[in-house]
């Protein structure tokens, strides 16, 4: 089986089109993530994500650390891009995600890099952190079409995403790669200043899997569309994660596959607040996982 991403079609209907000018006209006021700044990004005003007109992009290369079914044998094609509309004190690429390191590119440029991902031998084009930067994205995705871009795309997202903007992006993305960071909306709003964390993501989850299902795989294990939920466990149960598994169990599927992440240590400000300045232990691990498999979610992936 050959798979034909749904963008393609959208593409040659004139409805990609539409939906990339309906996505750039909304920066004018930007509002396409929960923390609806409000500002004229198109002028060059700048919001909590510190992106204006043009997307800042760190690094793209192929990447062989992601999940089995995302990277394969062939690596897959990410495309990192600088700042966030999280402030996550924990993030380990704050240099990246709060500092901005990388270099303002075209939306023609974006487009070459999604070109020449897929000449490297990509599974598919895997955008870090897209939701501050989905304008852009799709702008570009028009042009690398009309180029030959035919390789499914990964929407990786901290979870922080905006209703209305995902359900723009509906046969755009073949693969959701959402985080599930929290289950307590004190805990969000204090270490990754997101206010209404839970119920933003919880209704980020169910329309994502409305859109593409349960994470599907080829004859050689690699996922071509789906949707592929990730948690990081955190010091203390402080992402109370057995909360996080019983809502995607009882109202997303007990068939959502989970990367179960074990790799948290104290960088960025992580270190000023004592409950976060250590890493995780085997224990706490072990709380995670058994809450997962008591909330009935099997499919998946282990990181310890």
């Amino acid at each position: 089986m050959v798979y034909r991403p749904k963008y393609l079609t959208l593409y040659l209907s004139g409805k990609l089109v539409d939906r990339a000018k309906e996505l750039v006209n909304r920066l004018s006021n930007c509002n396409l993530c929960p923390q609806n700044c409000q500002v004229n990004r198109i002028k060059g005003e700048i919001g909590f994500c510190k992106t204006g007109r043009l997307p800042v992009v760190s690094s793209y290369n192929l990447h062989f650390g992601e999940e089995p079914p995302i990277s394969g044998h062939r690596g897959s094609g990410t495309i990192f891009f600088a700042h966030c509309n999280l402030a996550c004190v924990f993030c380990q690429n704050y240099s990246i995600s709060q500092q901005g390191e990388g270099t303002e590119v075209s939306i023609e440029q974006l487009a070459n890099m999604m070109i020449s991902l897929q000449e490297s031998g990509a599974h598919n084009i895997n955008f870090v952190s897209p939701t501050h930067v989905i304008a852009q994205i799709v702008e570009a995705l028009v042009i690398a079409v009309r180029k030959g871009l035919s390789l499914p795309l990964v929407y990786n997202s901290g979870g922080y995403d905006s209703l209305s903007t995902l359900q723009l992006l509906e046969d755009i993305f073949d693969i959701y790669m959402p985080d599930a960071k929290y289950g307590r909306d004190e805990i969000a709003r204090k270490y990754s200043n997101a206010k209404n964390y839970v119920a933003v993501n919880q209704t980020a989850l169910i329309e994502m899997h409305r859109q593409v299902g349960v994470l599907k795989l080829d004859a050689e294990q690699v996922a071509y569309r789906g949707l592929l939920v990730r948690h990081l466990v955190l010091p203390n149960g402080l992402a109370d994660s057995k909360a996080v598994f019983q809502f995607i169990a009882e109202k997303v599927s007990k068939e959502t596959y989970i990367s179960l992440m074990s790799q948290y240590f104290p960088a960025n400000k992580a270190h000023r607040f004592p409950e976060l300045s250590r890493r995780i232990t085997r224990e706490e691990y072990s709380i995670a996982e058994r809450a997962m498999r008591s909330a009935g979610l099997s499919n998946g992936w282990k990181q310890w």
